[in-house]
């Protein structure tokens, strides 16, 4: 399928690795020019010269921190307009109620909320200008299934989804399309995290904290992060405009809800 975004430009925050870096090489799989954003700029070498190398698209690396003003400035202004806008960051650390700190919030608040938000709020006016946009949220299946010991990154993410769904409705004459993917459980870098704090909370091996990973998903395994990179594309194709102010989980079936 062409998604008729060849020739377009996409800024993807926290890219060198896992779901930012699969959004990227699949957008630079279309013919998008990319850049790539990190606070390591080592691994985002790596990172750029492996998609360059996979789909002969541009690549740009920016290293910047998202979460400081400088960082986003600097990380905007790497191309002369953007099209396409993927966010993503990095969660918080698992927390109970009884564990969560006024620290582990803020952190939550400020990389999963407000870093996102700004960019998305530095970008829109000139999609606007340019009658196309595609924004796409990278945030996570807890918003519509909180889960007791992810308070902090679920509050954070569901005011970024909350202020997205009215933003949307705003853009949507413009052809300017806002949108949040939900993943769950894909076997990255954050599944890693989230087993040993299962080790440790319930006092169990590695292996057994994967192995129940993989059990609480009905499709029984956990997700590709390819995928939730495919998925980013599709929601930025031409003929995606219709799709605004939506949340597309990627969770193998194991929302248990109906709407």
């Amino acid at each position: 399928m062409d998604l008729g975004i060849s020739g377009r430009t996409a800024v993807v925050a926290a890219s060198s690795r896992g779901l930012g870096r699969a959004c990227a090489l699949a957008l630079s799989r279309e013919g998008v020019t990319v850049v790539i954003n990190s606070r390591n700029g080592d691994e985002l070498a790596v990172t750029a010269q492996e998609i360059r190398d996979l789909t002969g698209g541009t690549v740009i690396p920016v290293v910047a921190d998202i979460t400081t003003a400088e960082g986003r400035g600097v990380l905007l202004g790497a191309v002369p307009e953007v099209d396409i806008l993927v966010t993503n960051n990095a969660g918080p650390k698992p927390a109970t109620i009884t564990q969560v700190t006024p620290e582990i919030i803020d952190g939550a608040l400020e990389g999963n909320f407000l870093a996102p938000f700004l960019l998305m709020q530095s970008v829109l006016e000139g999609m606007k200008e340019r009658r196309f946009g595609r924004v796409v949220h990278i945030t996570s299946a807890i918003v519509g299934s909180p889960r007791p010991h992810m308070i902090a990154s679920g509050a954070a993410r569901t005011a970024l989804s909350s202020a997205a769904k009215a933003v949307s409705r705003e853009l949507a004459p413009f052809n300017v399309t806002i949108n949040q993917l939900q993943p769950e459980r894909i076997d990255s870098q954050r599944q890693i995290q989230m087993a040993n704090d299962a080790m440790q909370r319930a006092g169990i091996t590695f292996e057994e904290a994967r192995q129940l990973q993989v059990d609480s998903i009905p499709a029984g395994r956990l997700g590709r992060p390819e995928e939730v990179g495919d998925a980013c594309a599709f929601l930025c194709a031409v003929n995606s405009g219709y799709i605004s102010g939506s949340n597309l989980r990627l969770d193998g079936g194991a929302y248990q809800g109906l709407l």
